[in-house]
């Protein structure tokens, strides 16, 4: 039986590949499974994963006939899984020797639908220790607790798929699979999915995940029309939020969450292309037309002024256009 499958989406990451490849052999185990999804990398990447079949035991590699993004190729490790446990790990991180066996031992010992784990950032040669922020170590709890406060980062804002561990049931309800298509912050509506729906999660203090920042191939450093589909995401979790049951008591944190995202992006325009600078400007603005004005209202009210300010002055320009389409 197979009790552990851990996934693994790759992407033009030759020079990163070796240490993940690496850190899954010292992680090894007999009951383990290792899927490597090759999303059609046009590098080395493919035949350090076919060398990895003979070098790193439990390993199965599957590869995209065509680039599908994260969230494709997570899934079509998902849909070959066998484990009773699932993991993420991206292809460009690696991890702690025996990082898994110690995770899963304490996951079993909890007796719950899925932990989350503190994980070290890596940038260049400096590590920082990025905890999840949810105060409770070690205690089973409901994960629909840990999204709110509205005004506060809580579980949902610490989206890492990686930084966990999850039980097959999930898998069999649906919940694990990810959004086709976006190839952006397709962790967002996942993991409020997760939170709304399973019955119960516990956060473990457990460092064995080494998340590598700054890859100049990393989609967050490039300001292309991919970048746009944060939108599409925050939607999902805005709609899926307003079909809740507590859907008047979580939307405040939902529209706050998609406010801070949209000012972000707004506010760097500047990465992004010319093109894609405009339809930021543009979605962005008609996102915040969509949100409940009532719910709206207050967030802004609650957020420091210069991010209130940018979104102000988003609203205007939807609300100018709207009336232009009007008339």
């Amino acid at each position: 039986m197979v009790k552990l499958s851990v996934i693994v989406p790759f992407y033009n990451v030759q020079a990163y590949a070796p240490d993940t490849l690496r850190s899954l052999r010292a992680n090894a185990r007999e009951d383990f499974e290792f899927l490597l999804v090759d999303d059609c990398s046009t590098d080395g990447t493919a035949g350090l994963l076919r060398r990895a079949q003979d070098g790193v035991p439990g390993v199965t590699v599957l590869r995209h006939e065509r680039n599908a993004g994260l969230a494709a190729a997570r899934n079509t490790g998902l849909d070959a899984a066998r484990g009773e446990y699932i993991a993420f790990l991206d292809g460009d991180d690696w991890l702690a020797p025996g990082h898994y066996a110690r995770l899963l031992d304490r996951t079993e010992a909890l007796g719950c639908a899925f932990v989350r784990t503190d994980h070290v950032q890596v940038t260049g040669t400096s590590r920082t220790v990025r905890r999840v922020p949810h105060g409770l170590r070690g205690v089973v709890g409901d994960p629909r607790d840990a999204i709110l406060p509205a005004d506060r980062t809580t579980s949902v804002d610490y989206a890492f798929a990686w930084a966990g561990l999850y039980h097959r049931d999930l898998l069999d309800r649906g919940l694990l699979h990810f959004t086709d298509g976006l190839r952006t912050a397709e962790d967002r509506p996942w993991i409020w999915r997760l939170h709304r729906e399973a019955e119960s999660f516990a956060v473990l203090g457990t460092l064995g995940h080494f998340y590598r920042r700054g890859v100049a191939s990393s989609l967050t450093r490039i300001g292309d029309e991919r970048q746009l589909d944060f939108v599409r995401a925050y939607d999902q979790v805005l709609s899926d939020t307003a079909a809740d049951r507590d859907a008047e008591a979580l939307m405040p944190k939902a529209v706050r969450t998609y406010c801070a995202v949209i000012s972000h992006h707004v506010s760097s325009v500047g990465k992004f292309e010319p093109p894609v600078a405009r339809a930021l400007r543009t979605l962005a603005a008609d996102a915040l037309g969509r949100m409940p004005r009532r719910v709206l209202d207050d967030v802004l009210d609650s957020m420091d002024t210069e991010r209130a300010t940018v979104l102000r002055r988003l609203r205007r320009r939807a609300a100018a256009t709207e009336g232009a389409t009007a008339a």
